[in-house]
């Protein structure tokens, strides 16, 4: 295959995620730098809207890893990083509100989090075997080993797809519910949320572009090899 066939499949979609990432990561450095007026740190926004909501066992806890926030379904916790977890700033109660808005998915049995929820065990196993499958398909010119590693991208295709309308909606609801909680003001910080959940977003986008960009690249290697 040519240059710029990979260029377009691999090399696009993989700028497009570092620009995601920058732009993510610009959002959240801009918004964390500016309070709340109401004072809220993450942790105490989460508390507040998981009560607002009735949910009480779903722990809120912090943890060291930037922009590693979560939640984490089987486990029922919250998982905020320390600056979301201490800050409160438009970043920060964004942000915990954004992972609130999945455990309100999960007290509702929200379809499309379930189906992630059950296809994260396949997930995880093909994104471990997908470095040897790929090395050894392209390296011993295997198409076996390509099809596999075909298979491991439509997995992982699947799961980015199915996360697009999670995560949007866990988006809406946070921003929505911050406003009707007066958590955050309408102008400014509102806006700040916006920009900071909507960056996010980005980043999902581009994760499921890669993942097809990817697949679709690796059918196109097969069927060359088979020539």
């Amino acid at each position: 295959m040519n240059f710029e066939t990979y260029l377009l499949l691999i090399g696009v979609p993989l700028a497009f995620g570092l620009w995601a990432q920058l732009r993510v990561s610009s959002a959240f450095k801009t918004w964390k730098e500016v309070p709340v007026a109401v004072g809220l740190t993450g942790a105490e926004t989460a508390s507040r809207i998981l009560a607002d909501a009735g949910i009480t066992d779903v722990r809120v806890e912090e943890i060291n890893d930037m922009l590693g926030d979560h939640y984490d379904p089987s486990g029922k916790r919250l998982c905020l990083s320390t600056d979301v977890y201490h800050g409160n700033s438009v970043a920060s109660v964004g942000v915990a509100a954004h992972e609130c808005g999945h455990a309100l998915q999960h007290q509702m049995n929200y379809a499309p989090l379930n189906l992630r929820m059950q296809i994260v065990p396949a997930t995880q196993f093909a994104s471990q075997i997908l470095p040897f499958v790929i090395l050894g398909g392209f390296f011993f010119h295997m198409t076996g080993l390509i099809t596999l590693g075909i298979a491991c991208y439509a997995i992982l295709m699947v799961f980015q797809l199915v996360t697009l309308p999670v995560e949007f909606d866990a988006s809406r609801r946070a921003k929505a519910i911050l406003q009707r909680m007066g958590i955050v003001r309408a102008g400014e910080e509102a806006g700040g949320v916006d920009a900071v959940l909507d960056a996010a977003a980005l980043t999902y986008v581009a994760a499921f572009v890669a993942a097809l960009g990817n697949l679709i690249y690796l059918i196109m290697a097969r069927n060359h090899e088979e020539r």
